[in-house]
């Protein structure tokens, strides 16, 4: 008899957290304030913290190429976008083992002439329909619950969250909160952390929704999350992971597969992988970067049978005091042409030079080698990268023939803490376009990665 995937996973996370009830139960001299006659819920409001900011942003995108169809006879218009971010909420003490976080989101438009990408997709073809004329910038105006959950904790060393929430693991490639643009990902389940073992950290959490980054609400599946970290000293880890999406659709749609009759392609899928990542100090002044991390997406759930790739991240540097070093390479690998490894959960901004070009992995694809440089002065922190993108198979050219080469990109940030509050930041990012990108023999002018400037400029106040 064949046994369900998901019902094992669920077998398996109940069982843990059955094993966690047991290893019970040294309450904290805290519980015990929490928990006694004279505590009570206004004073657990009250001693709570605050889960407010205000960000206020300017992006500037310019982009060449001309404007998707009925417009495609002009050359795209550049975007400036002028939004604000408001988020307003308060997360309480603990309560006889209990908290309560709310937070509310409101994204405004103060200088809307951008395309905003919101028609409830999040591949290239998605345009807001009265924009078609500027270039993307993905932040829609919205007013919404962020997060809004409960947390227990009336096992020890551990924590359960239900409700909507934040996550973000490990470096945020497979699971995070996009927390770069306006309007970020947060997650509709329930999950939990226990820290029983020394210096581990096992989370597993079960997810049925999730809002993505263009306000698409996706409910349509669930996503199952194991995340297993050990700490090998409180600068190195090492991280075991799988995450089971039965999620027939995301919103990619063909931009997965390629063409036009892909469509309906199912994404489910799951990864498997591992993760080995640190700075290990080698002397007051010297420090050691590493990572190394390897991971296989395969279908799963009825997912599309050409879901079949594997990812890898290897690199590293030195740090001499305040100033970092490092260079790395990372693969998402192609299926023959047909699929590429594909992170529909991760904060993918933060990756590939952070100018979005690659946010959907080409199906052919992608090796990114870069350099990193960093440098913290004072209140100031410097940061510098430098990308050269290669396919991981050939692809077409727009002009015939093959290419491998996708383009290179660089960026710069400086970043100014004024206050523990109030935070400001420059960026600026290029992307110069190399062999002419056609995801099929017919040429479609639309699906090259063309050369393309942005600028940010940011301010941010955190309560």
């Amino acid at each position: 008899m064949k046994i369900n995937t998901r019902f094992k996973l669920r077998q398996v996370t109940f069982t843990v957290l059955i094993g966690f009830a047991a290893t019970q139960h040294t309450i904290s001299h805290a519980d015990e304030m929490a928990t006694s006659s004279d505590y009570t819920f206004m004073d657990a409001i009250q001693s709570g913290k605050n889960m407010s900011s205000f960000r206020l942003r300017y992006e500037n995108v310019q982009q060449d190429g001309n404007a998707p169809a009925p417009l495609n006879t002009k050359p795209l218009a550049d975007a400036n976008a002028v939004t604000l971010r408001s988020l307003i909420g308060w997360q309480t003490a603990p309560f006889h083992n209990f908290s309560f976080a709310a937070q509310l989101i409101n994204v405004g438009k103060l200088d809307e002439q951008y395309n905003d990408s919101t028609n409830n997709a999040t591949n290239a073809a998605s345009n807001q329909p009265n924009k078609l004329q500027y270039a993307k910038v993905v932040d829609p105006d919205m007013t919404d619950i962020n997060q809004l959950y409960f947390d227990w904790t009336g096992i020890r060393n551990t924590r359960l969250r239900a409700g909507r929430q934040q996550v973000v693991l490990d470096n945020a490639r497979f699971i995070g909160d996009v927390g770069f643009r306006q309007d970020m990902q947060v997650f509709d389940g329930a999950s939990v952390i226990n820290k029983t073992l020394p210096d581990t950290e096992v989370y597993l959490a079960y997810f049925n929704r999730v809002r993505q980054v263009n306000t698409r609400l996706r409910d349509d599946g669930a996503l199952e999350v194991g995340n297993l970290k050990y700490r090998i000293s409180p600068t190195e880890s090492i991280s075991a992971y799988g995450y089971f999406s039965d999620f027939t659709d995301l919103g990619f749609g063909n931009a997965w597969f390629g063409g036009t009759t892909n469509t309906n392609a199912n994404q489910s899928n799951k990864i498997l992988g591992l993760r080995l990542d640190g700075v290990h100090t080698i002397n007051p002044d010297w420090k050691g970067l590493y990572t190394a991390e390897y991971a296989k997406q395969t279908d799963f759930s009825g997912g599309d049978s050409r879901i079949d790739a594997h990812y890898y991240k290897i690199g590293g540097g030195a740090a001499y005091n305040a100033f970092t070093l490092r260079l790395d390479q990372e693969m998402l690998s192609s299926n023959n042409g047909l699929y590429a490894f594909q992170t529909p959960f991760g904060s993918n901004h933060a990756f590939q030079g952070g100018l979005d070009k690659f946010l959907v992995t080409p199906k052919e694809g992608m090796v990114d080698t870069f350099a990193t440089a960093t440098y913290k002065y004072g209140d100031f922190q410097f940061f510098a990268d430098y990308h050269v993108f290669n396919s991981d198979v050939d692809f077409n050219k727009v002009t015939g023939g093959k290419g491998d080469e996708y383009g290179t990109g660089w960026s710069s940030a400086v970043t100014y803490n004024y206050s523990k509050n109030i935070l400001t930041k420059l960026e600026y990012a290029e992307f110069h376009e190399s062999d002419q990108y056609q995801p099929t023999a017919t040429v479609v002018q639309t699906s090259r990665f063309r050369n393309t400037d942005k600028l940010w400029l940011t301010a941010m106040y955190t309560f």
